[in-house]
């Protein structure tokens, strides 16, 4: 069985970080493992308060995994403060795993702040450069550049830019674009782009999506997929989630991490070599 570690804040209600990053890997068949870099009370209507794991123990964490575990790829979730991205950042030169899928979370679906201000100039030179794919959605995409997203054009300059901030692949999330658009991410390797299109799904019901997606993606790369294939299953299962998300709440309502296993259980490829 392949590993996966994911590295970031909880949400005790179960429906976005280290929560649903467990459950997403769960669902590919992957062991998942976890670093709490942040405890988040929040539920599917507000954030009620944030409590940031000392650096020392986000680091001991680190070391627990990697020097017990072999860790087949890395999710980088919320990194509230100067501070904890600087220990992920410490840790992750230290271990060098082969994949790390970097999600740059800095609000929650409420629009609660999960990053603190002074620390976007440490995102950019401590935590973008080690990511194999980063994964801002356009509000996190315009933070880091200073660029107005509301076109496809914006999206491709936005990619660009982050790109030569040292990131490996850059996936911006359209999800926030145009509700009458269909929902496009658009990906960058540096040379070209690529997108993946599917019908926007009209719903509420879409706490913890960049979560979700995020780890779909480190999944898939842990099981041995291409990086482009790896984001086009991510893409495929976050849609599926949200088709099926649940009616949990009184506010945004989270995705259904397990529906397929629920529906059809668990299948996994015996023939690595289908990859």
């Amino acid at each position: 069985m392949k590993q996966a570690l994911t590295i970031a804040g909880s949400d005790c209600s179960g429906g976005a970080g280290i929560q649903a990053d467990l459950k997403t890997f769960a669902a590919h068949g992957v062991y998942g493992m976890s670093v709490i870099a942040s405890v988040v009370a929040e539920n599917t209507c507000r954030v009620l308060a944030i409590q940031d794991i000392e650096p020392d123990m986000i680091e001991k964490q680190i070391t627990a995994v990697f020097e017990d575990i072999d860790v087949h790829a890395v999710k980088v979730g919320m990194l509230s403060s100067i501070e904890s991205m600087k220990a992920v950042g410490k840790m992750l030169k230290q271990y060098r795993p082969k994949h790390i899928v970097i999600d740059p979370v800095m609000m929650a679906k409420g629009g609660c702040a999960l990053m603190q201000k002074e620390a976007l100039s440490v995102l950019i030179t401590d935590i973008i450069p080690l990511a194999s794919i980063l994964t801002p959605n356009i509000p996190e995409a315009e933070t880091i550049t200073g660029i107005k997203i509301q076109t496809e054009e914006d999206c491709k300059k936005a990619a660009i830019q982050i790109y030569q901030m040292g990131a490996k692949y850059v996936l911006i999330k359209g999800g926030h674009l145009s509700a009458e658009q269909d929902a496009t991410d658009l990906l960058y390797d540096g040379k070209s782009f690529q997108t993946f299109t599917v019908k926007r799904i009209a719903t509420k019901n879409t706490h913890g999506t960049g979560c979700t997606f995020s780890s779909a993606i480190a999944a898939n790369l842990a099981l041995g997929y291409p990086l482009s294939k790896a984001v086009a299953n991510a893409k495929n299962y976050i849609t599926m989630t949200i088709v099926h998300a649940l009616e949990i709440g009184n506010g945004h309502g989270p995705t259904h991490h397990l529906y397929d296993i629920y529906q059809n259980g668990l299948t996994i490829k015996e023939n690595q070599n289908e990859l």
